[in-house]
């Protein structure tokens, strides 16, 4: 019991000078302690409370006097405290009341100061909002009136310099966001700018090839005049007199001409004035900004290729007329004078590199085009403006920086093509003009008749011109008229070899190699086959001889002609010669033959009428019908050939061998068709009285040969066409066999010319 005590003592002490958080573990050991340590500790509380109690009674006791003397002032502080609560209530009404006014005016400047410093802040966000809405409104502005590339720089304005100033707004966000969608609405509104001018220059590009070749062949033909110019003002120094009034005159209307032609190019607008080129532009500037510039270039490049090949694609019937030609020509100009535009105003949209390679395509494409359409080209005139509109496309496309050597060169293969043309043109003249002739001599009543023939072919002959009128030239009417369409095709195919920038000895050799094949193919075919028609007679023949010597002697004229147009010498070295004198000596050497051909032809008209009764005991004693026939037929024949009018000795000389010649063919033709008759293998047997009446012709025949039908033989050359005939009857009628057979083969043998294998077959009939 005394040991508990301390400890509640110490509990007690603890709960006392201890927080009150720890108070539960200090009362959890009174009753962990000792059994009924409970009671003991509450005991031991009483006492220590009562304790304490005694002391605070003590204590109160001893300031009790204090406490009513306080209660006492208090007391009588009480009414002051009352009046003065009643003074301070009336002064704090009082004050309120005072300070309303101040009170209100207060707020209303509180208010107004808010509303200055909201205004001056609102102030200072609408300085910073101003220029992003002015700028945005340009934009908008700048996107209704299509200034697109202006519009691009402003985005670029907004997005690097206004918008960040003012990011925070809602505003400035939404503008933000419809900045790349203006940006692409812009792309697409400028391609399809770009797309309306490609299709816009695809289907005007004919017209503006027009106008480029058109101002090329102005400027041409202006350089042509300038330089004419030029050789009047040189030739005028070099003559004196009146020709320096002629020619000041001339210098006067050039000059006229000049200005005129001045006036006139001002007013037409180049071939560039006429396409609108700021879609390119724009495009281009915008794709540049927009960093795409590549694309842009790609796919311009790509569209203008696709283009190329259309415009590159011919027609079909693009043949048939020039005006296909000459739209093909013209929009191939304006694709290309637009290309080379843009390659000069764009920096890198279109290279040279690029240009040439498609000028190198499209020009590879325009060679086999032509090749191909042009080989259907069947009139030579619209080959020949083919070749003028080929000149023009090519000065025009030259005049622009491109290459075109390749197109002069295509004009030489088509320059072939052209002559053939014209020889095919010119043999349908020459069929006219031989189907038309009378093949007589030209009769001419006086001097004006005269003079307009040898306008038209340079005859000469001083007999003749001694002769009175009226008188016959010795050449039909058919030789002018060949020598002046052979004039008129030198002319045809000079008219090719024009602007095809030719040395003045390239063009005289052209001329005059399609001269030759004009004389040596077309000419000498026409002549053939005229000396073979059925209706041409003998003296028709006769009349064809004459008529090639007279145009075999204008050669010498053509060529001088060709050296007048040319103004090349036939002296130079490379200066080609119109071997055309071939084509009438063949012809000449066919003609001839024709008439021993025909000659023939009738002699064996006659020989297959002879009716010989190879079985009569004797003869009639005269000679056959159809054999006296023949020999009337050669006879006028012959007579005919010698009586033709010539005016000089070469054509009586000329006629006289033709005739010559052809009386010994017949004769020879005649010998030979008699000895064949007797050997024909189909008679079989033959009287003495049949071989009579043969000797009897044969007579006829040698007595023609010895009467000299044709003047001009020497001695008995005539008669020896039947040498072998006449010894061969002989032989037979004599019936000399001792005799041949004794002398056979002896130069002096009587029946030399008898061949013993022919004796023999007619021995055996």
């Amino acid at each position: 019991m005394a040991e508990s005590l301390p400890e509640h003592d110490r509990i007690l002490q603890e709960i006392e000078s201890t927080d009150t958080a720890c108070v539960g573990p200090t009362l959890r050991s009174v009753y962990d302690d000792q059994p009924n340590a409970h009671q003991k500790f509450m005991e031991k509380l009483d006492a220590c409370i009562r304790n304490h109690d005694r002391e605070i009674e003590k204590m109160c006791n001893f300031h009790h006097q204090g406490f009513v003397d306080a209660i006492t002032e208090l007391l009588k502080v009480r009414a002051d405290a009352e009046k003065l609560k009643v003074q301070v209530t009336d002064t704090n009404r009082r004050l309120q009341d005072a300070g309303k006014e101040v009170i209100a005016q207060t707020e209303e400047i509180i208010r107004c100061r808010v509303q200055q410093r909201n205004i001056t802040t609102v102030v200072e966000k609408l300085q910073l909002c101003l220029p992003v809405l002015e700028m945005y409104s340009k934009l908008k502005e700048q996107m209704s009136v299509k200034r697109y590339y202006s519009a691009l720089k402003t985005m670029e304005q907004l997005e690097n310099l206004y918008l960040p100033r003012v990011s925070q707004y809602r505003f400035c966000q939404i503008m933000m966001e419809n900045l790349p969608k203006l940006r692409e609405e812009i792309k697409e509104i400028s391609m399809s700018d770009l797309k309306d001018f490609l299709e816009s220059i695809r289907k005007h590009s004919d017209r503006i090839g027009e106008t480029a070749m058109k101002q090329a062949q102005q400027q041409k033909t202006f350089s042509t005049a300038l330089q004419k110019q030029n050789n009047v003002n040189y030739g005028r120094n070099m003559h004196l007199g009146r020709n320096r009034i002629l020619e000041s005159k001339n210098e006067i209307t050039l000059k006229r001409t000049f200005e005129d032609e001045d006036e006139h190019e001002e007013e037409v607008l180049t071939a560039q004035d006429l396409v609108d080129f700021s879609p390119v532009y724009r495009c281009l500037h915008i794709y540049s900004v927009l960093g795409d510039g590549e694309i842009f270039e790609n796919y311009y490049r790509k569209q203008r290729r696709k283009q190329a090949r259309l415009v590159l694609q011919p027609q079909s019937s693009m043949h048939e007329t020039v005006e296909g030609y000459r739209r093909y020509f013209s929009q191939i100009v304006g694709f290309f004078v637009v290309e080379d535009h843009i390659l000069h105003v764009t920096q890198g949209l279109v290279t040279r590199t690029y240009t040439d390679e498609l000028w190198n395509m499209a020009l590879s494409k325009i060679i086999a085009v032509l090749r191909t359409h042009s080989s259907y080209c069947s009139d030579p005139d619209l080959v020949l403006e083919l070749k003028n509109l080929i000149v023009v496309f090519a000065d025009t496309l030259q005049g622009y920086g491109f290459p075109v050597n390749r197109l002069f060169d295509l004009l030489f293969e088509i320059r072939d093509q052209y002559n053939e043309t014209l020889l095919k043109k010119w043999s349908g003249l020459f069929r006219d003009i031989f189907e038309a002739d009378n093949y007589s001599p030209i009769p001419v009543a006086n001097e004006e008749e005269y003079r307009i023939v040898i306008s038209k072919f340079p005859f000469q002959d001083p007999e003749l011109d001694k002769q009175s009128f009226p008188k016959k030239l010795p050449m039909s009417q058919s030789v002018p008229q060949i020598y002046m369409q052979v004039k008129e095709f030198i002319y045809a195919s000079l008219k090719f070899s024009e602007s095809l920038h030719r040395s003045s000895t390239e063009i005289d050799d052209m001329l005059r190699k399609s001269t030759n094949l004009l004389l040596t193919r077309t000419l000498s075919s026409c002549l053939q086959n005229l000396i073979k028609k059925p209706h041409i007679g003998l003296t028709e023949l006769v009349q064809i001889i004459i008529n090639t010597t007279h145009l075999e002697q204008a050669c010498k004229y053509l060529e001088d002609f060709i050296s007048n147009i040319t103004n090349i010498s036939q002296l130079t070295v490379h200066t080609a010669r119109l071997y055309g004198l071939s084509t009438f000596k063949d012809a000449r050497h066919a003609a001839e033959g024709e008439i021993y051909t025909k000659l023939n032809q009738k002699i064996d008209e006659f020989i297959q009428i002879a009716d010989y009764d190879w079985t009569m005991s004797e003869s009639d004693g005269r000679a056959s019908g159809y054999l006296m026939d023949l020999i009337n037929f050669l006879r006028s024949t012959f007579q005919v050939f010698t009586h033709l009018p010539h005016n000089n000795n070469d054509h009586a000389a000329m006629s006289g061998k033709v005739a010559q010649t052809a009386c010994m063919s017949a004769c020879q033709h005649l010998s030979m068709s008699l000895m064949q008759m007797l050997l024909d293998s189909e008679l079989k047997q033959i009287s003495m009285g049949a071989i009579q009446q043969f000797n009897l012709d044969v007579i006829q025949c040698e007595l023609f040969a010895s009467s000299e039908p044709v003047p001009g033989f020497q001695g008995d050359t005539l008669q020896l066409a039947f040498i072998d005939l006449r010894q061969l009857l002989d032989l037979f009628m004599v019936w000399d066999w001792s005799t041949y057979l004794a002398d056979y083969g002896q130069a002096t043998s009587k029946y030399l010319r008898v061949n013993p294998s022919t004796a023999l077959t007619l021995l055996e009939k």
